[in-house]
């Protein structure tokens, strides 16, 4: 049971905080999707030590496992959009393409840094306690 309280916990601190970043996204009037906003708020939280990891990690994990069913709605909704596809299809593949090269790119720049930054971490520890 207290295993349940916790995940409801934890999902509710991740709702709230991408509510705000809906709220964000609407009292600034930008074109940044209040969801992007929302994370965008996490990762800083994160990092600055306001949120710990411990706080939220168990939720995130499993709604990370189960992501894939949050994309049905979206697939279900495309269907209906044929139309479009057809109509601007070459376009948005480029778009779709273009955009995943950029996300792969700066995914594996940054897992590369820390991967970096944790070896001469780990290098440093060991030289400390010699």
């Amino acid at each position: 049971m207290r295993k349940y309280l916790i995940l409801f916990i934890q999902i509710l601190v991740l709702w709230m905080i991408n509510k705000v970043g809906y709220m964000i996204a609407e009292y600034l009037h930008i074109a940044i999707p209040g969801n992007v906003i929302g994370m965008l708020l996490l990762f800083i939280l994160l990092v600055t030590g306001v949120i710990q990891l411990k706080w939220v990690e168990y939720a995130a994990l499993i709604l990370t496992k189960h992501l894939a069913f949050f994309f049905i709605p979206i697939s279900v909704g495309l269907m209906t959009l044929g139309s479009v596809f057809i109509s601007s299809g070459i376009g948005l593949i480029f778009v779709l393409v273009i955009s995943a090269i950029i996300g792969i790119i700066g995914t594996g720049i940054t897992s590369q840094l820390l991967g970096k930054k944790r070896e001469v971490s780990s290098i440093e520890q060991h030289h400390h306690s010699i």
